[in-house]
């Protein structure tokens, strides 16, 4: 990457290199080394190697220079440093690296002597060679913060070789000064080599309010010596990386939502508000946003809900009338000219637009064509005949798709002429590239459905051509999860250790499009937000469906990769993931959100805000929430959740919930015991949840962790629930008597 510095990063890499100042303080972990510099105006940390690399991590700037400086060395692990300048007084606490691992963490807070407005704020990170010339080192920046996702910066040195690092500003810390000067967290962090880091967001209007105490920076930094190769070595990096840091953010508290309750709401709203469907051709059908009644019926709507209602009827033993009524309205969307199902109901495909590009008769959006035939596909795995003969009749379809475009799908095409409509979603982006490891999964559901290898030849011919993309091959979020699903499986069959690589590729995209903060400012403070998933690249807010989606991915993942030696960080990751998403999900129903935060215009539909149909949206906290819809094919998110995080007990009157995914559950008289997936490292809620009127029987928990057995004593107790705390990584045991 070539430089291209502001005048800025110029002055301070001189002064990085060339400062007669004294150093305040340095010491020496492994092959690194660290000072703290005093330059007059800013106090930096700068970290060398045996490369010749420096790396300035800028704590506290003043326009002016600091009046007094004082160190706290009592600490051997830590500095406290509180200096003076005419704008305020500064705080800096400095966490040095240990020798087990090499993470620097420094936070810095100011307390303005008046009210100040910062209409400008330098980036804390310039990186320089030996000599203090910014043109002495050339690196790669991997990736960097989008819109309102993690604060972070993953970057290598190429010139010369031999560091990398991952920069995590805990964006949480910021709250203070968002609120006061109404700026957001979106996009404060980034850069361009050598110049990265956070630039405080400008605030011009409203000021940061004297005597009160800001936190102005609160990074994290985990380095490596080593520069990743190719974008293999970069995921994994970044993966590792990342749950080092993670270990040492700070992580909001979470709590039990009863989804029991919440799951009758939503199933009643779904079955008798009519604004969720519309009759077509002598069927009922899911609209796809709530009192949407000018856009036809979509498969895609159709299959997102009736799946997850599906594994709830399996797992509750309940019927529900809206399984029949979905299935027998799925056929009508089987072309017979084309032999395959259609995105839109053929009968009603004159009712399209044309408003936007995929609104137009026989116009197909990629993943539209996939995402259907993979839910077919497993209704087919659990016996389902008419999504089988659907499956069957329509894969030929997609396979000559895929050969057509050779693997590389656009964004849009023509199902009759296979005509390219839309070549890329932006110049120089490409298309849909993660469409290939749908495809794959797609494929791998049907050879184990008929085992006819020709379709495991097809997965694999698709993957192979994943190798193509560099890092960047995310385009939608629960999509690529499914990617690295099939990933994993294709690894699982064959061993071959290209196909692990990609499954890793495909989640470090997924968690460079997480938010590991918690927005309090606006209407942030209404609902929790860490640990987001983002439907896309660049989409500004969250969505349910995409969520929901990836949170189903997320259990399969490490159901297939129970037994494969993954990487100790992606199972944290993804467990943790599963935990914050089981916190959080509830706030995408509008009667969980006051009225005011929801939007007062709606792209589609409408949004009534008793209706315990989930927003599509959830945008930053200055931004009301809904103003794309309600969304009806997020109606599942209940329905599949409770099924995987709660477990039915026979002939009993309690069920066990547990916030971490599970796996090896067995069920006998009087004990049911499992495996909790994650990491040992790290905890999750485990509850007894009462489910009737009589008193709950006595319990014996017992968990093994690490080869230790040991007792789980209750922390909480009522009468509508028993709360533990187990660790991720254990054999847990529960007797009742």
């Amino acid at each position: 990457m070539s430089n291209q510095s502001s005048i800025w990063a110029v002055a301070a890499a001189n002064e990085i290199a060339h400062s007669k100042e004294e150093v305040l303080y340095e010491r020496t972990i492994e092959d690194f080394g660290f000072k703290l510099q005093n330059h007059g105006n800013s106090l930096w940390i700068v970290v060398t190697n045996n490369s010749g690399i420096r790396i300035g991590f800028r704590t506290a700037f003043s326009v002016t220079d600091f009046t007094g400086v004082d160190i706290d060395t009592d600490n051997d692990n830590t500095l406290k440093i509180n200096c003076s300048a005419v704008s305020g007084d500064y705080i800096i606490e400095v966490e040095w690296p240990s020798a087990d691992e090499t993470i620097l963490h420094y936070k810095v807070e100011f307390k303005p002597a008046e009210d100040i407005v910062v209409p400008f704020w330098p980036r804390d990170i310039v990186i320089t060679g030996k000599n203090g010339s910014i043109s002495d080192t050339e690196g790669d920046v991997y990736i960097s913060q989008t819109g309102t996702r993690s604060g972070l910066v993953y970057a290598g040195v190429t010139k010369p070789e031999g560091l990398s690092f991952l920069y995590l500003q805990n964006l949480t810390s910021l709250g203070a000064y968002n609120i006061d000067t109404e700026t957001s967290a979106g996009n404060v962090v980034g850069g361009q080599w050598p110049e990265l880091g956070l630039s405080l967001p400008p605030a011009t209007e409203k000021p940061m309010k004297a005597q009160q105490v800001y936190t102005l920076s609160d990074a994290y930094v985990c380095f490596s010596d080593k520069t990743p190769n190719d974008q293999f070595e970069v995921a994994k990096g970044f993966m590792n990386s990342l749950a080092q840091l993670y270990l040492l953010l700070p992580r909001p508290d979470t709590e039990y939502h009863n989804y029991l309750d919440i799951l009758n709401s939503a199933l009643h709203d779904l079955q008798t508000n009519k604004g969720c469907w519309s009759h077509r051709s002598g069927h009922p059908y899911l609209n796809a946003y709530v009192s949407d009644y000018n856009t036809p019926p979509e498969i895609m709507v159709q299959l997102a809900v009736l799946l997850p209602v599906t594994e709830y009827i399996k797992w509750s033993e309940r019927d529900c009338s809206i399984e029949q009524d979905i299935k027998q309205g799925l056929p009508s969307f089987y072309n017979d000219e084309l032999k395959t199902v259609m995105r839109w109901l053929p009968t009603e495909e004159h009712m399209l637009d044309e408003s936007e590009e995929q609104k137009v008769p026989m116009v197909m959006d990629s993943w539209y064509l996939h995402h259907p035939l993979l839910n077919l596909a497993r209704l087919a795995s659990e016996g389902d005949e008419e999504a089988k003969d659907l499956l069957l009749k329509s894969v030929d379809f997609a396979i000559k798709v895929a050969h057509h475009f050779k693997y590389e799908w656009p964004v849009f095409y023509r199902m009759d002429t296979l005509e390219t409509v839309k070549e890329e979603a932006k110049p120089g982006e490409g298309g849909e590239k993660d469409v290939a490891g749908l495809y794959a999964h797609v494929m791998l559901q049907v050879w184990e459905i008929t085992g006819d290898k020709k379709y495991f030849q097809e997965a694999e011919n698709a993957a192979k051509t994943m190798t193509r993309y560099g890092f960047d091959i995310f385009y939608q979020a629960n999509n690529t999860m499914f990617a690295a699903k099939a990933m994993v499986l294709l690894y699982r069959e064959t061993k071959k250790e290209l196909y692990l690589n990609l499954s890793y590729l495909f989640l470090a995209n997924i968690f460079k499009n997480v938010a590991l903060w918690e927005c309090t400012y606006g209407y942030g403070k209404h609902f929790p937000s860490f640990f987001e998933l983002f439907p896309l690249s660049d989409a500004p807010y969250t969505a349910v469906y995409e969520e929901q989606e990836a949170y189903a991915g997320v259990h399969e993942y490490l159901s297939y990769a129970n037994g494969v030696d993954v990487l100790p960080s992606v199972k944290l990751l993804l467990a943790e993931f599963v935990r914050y998403i089981v916190n959080r999900a509830i706030y995408y129903y509008p009667p969980m959100l006051p009225k005011e935060m929801l939007a007062d215009e709606v792209k589609t539909g409408e949004l009534d805000p008793n209706l315990w149909i989930a927003l599509e949206d959830i945008h930053d906290g200055w931004e009301k929430s809904g103003s794309v819809g309600q969304e009806v094919y997020g109606a599942g998110l209940a329905f599949g959740i409770i099924p995987r995080q709660y477990t039915r007990l026979p002939n009993q009157h309690f069920m066990v919930f547990i916030d971490y995914p599970v796996a090896e559950k067995k069920i006998s008289k009087n004990k049911v015991a499992f495996k909790v997936l994650g990491s040992s490292v790290l905890s999750c809620r485990l509850c007894i949840v009462h489910d009737g009127d009589e008193p709950l029987p006595v319990f014996k928990i017992e968990s093994v962790s690490n080869g230790q057995k040991s007792v789980v004593e209750c922390l909480k107790s009522s009468k509508k629930r028993l709360e533990y705390v187990v660790n991720g990584e254990s054999d847990i045991v529960i007797k009742w008597s």
